[in-house]
């Protein structure tokens, strides 16, 4: 009975493997969801710079139509946007306070379209053959990109994802070192029971199968609660900023519960397997020596 209760699901030992497991299962759902992010917070950069086409006066009304039907089938835009000279000139008039007609006597500004490129295409070698195909359309004036800024975004969001992977390596060998430390400690405390079991004849396959049962039953709840944690985090996080909507969605949220299940576990079930071989394979004698 005593044995029993010590391997029940609410012991001290058990309690304290399940919040140690937990919290580290945090960190490691959080490392998955930082990388995941970070991929959405890339694409979402990318296709928030803009290019415009800038359009001839003279261009009509129908051949405006034309040109917005004619951009919307090409495979490279995400979203299409155009502005008049009328529209043009008062978002500048309340950008600067004056109206530049005023003083000038007509109207400065041209009718243009405002694109936003799918993220796959903002690159400089894309945008640079995007806009010379833009440049040679009938009734274009030029073409606008901000070339520095895409450098730049490209350039740190390449140094952003090296470090990202290198600390999520980092923080996955610490949780499964951690993790398996919790669960030897665990193990440990029972070597003797694991050699008495051994002594009247157990199989090792009969020795495995509640440690292994249990093992699996600490990983589910440790990966719950893990989940729990990490998506009330979330919660908590978009009602003070609304914007993380666009980078942390659903798909990101269903991988990180996943991602956390599977390695809850995968490393509590590895961990207590090999735990488990350790002590099988020791004598009476060596057990008193470790």
């Amino acid at each position: 009975m005593k044995h029993n209760k010590a391997a029940g699901v609410f012991s001290t030992q058990f309690v304290t493997a399940l919040i140690s497991t937990t919290l580290v299962l945090v960190l490691l759902g959080t490392i998955v969801l930082f990388v995941f992010t970070a991929r959405n917070l890339s694409n979402y950069v990318r296709e928030n710079i803009n290019i415009s086409i800038l359009l001839n006066d003279d261009i009509t009304q129908g051949e405006t139509q034309s040109m917005r039907q004619s951009l919307m089938q090409q495979q490279y835009v995400k979203s299409l946007k155009y502005i008049s000279k009328q529209q043009a000139l008062h978002e500048q008039c309340v950008s600067m306070g004056t109206d530049p007609s005023e003083f000038l006597g007509y109207n400065p500004f041209t009718a243009s379209f405002e694109i936003k490129v799918k993220s796959e295409y903002a690159n400089n070698q894309s945008l640079s053959k995007i806009t010379q195909q833009l440049k040679s359309t009938h009734k274009v004036m030029d073409v606008i990109y901000q070339k520095e800024l895409m450098n730049s975004v490209n350039k740190n969001i390449r140094k952003f994802s090296v470090i990202l992977l290198i600390i999520a390596a980092l923080f996955t060998y610490i949780s499964f070192a951690l993790i398996n430390n919790t669960v030897r400690l665990t193990i440990f405390s029972r070597r003797f029971i694991i050699n008495t079991m051994k002594l009247v004849g157990a199989s090792w396959g009969f020795i495995r199968r509640p440690f292994l049962n249990q093992g699996l039953l600490l990983g589910v709840l440790s990966a719950i609660m893990a989940d729990l944690i990490i998506m009330a985090g979330v919660y908590w996080a978009r009602t003070y900023e609304p914007e993380i909507n666009n980078v942390v969605d659903m798909q990101v949220m269903t991988i990180v519960g996943l991602s956390v299940l599977l390695f809850g576990l995968l490393i509590t079930f590895l961990c207590t397997y090999f735990s488990l071989s350790k002590y099988l394979k020791m004598s009476s004698n060596e057990l008193y020596h470790i």
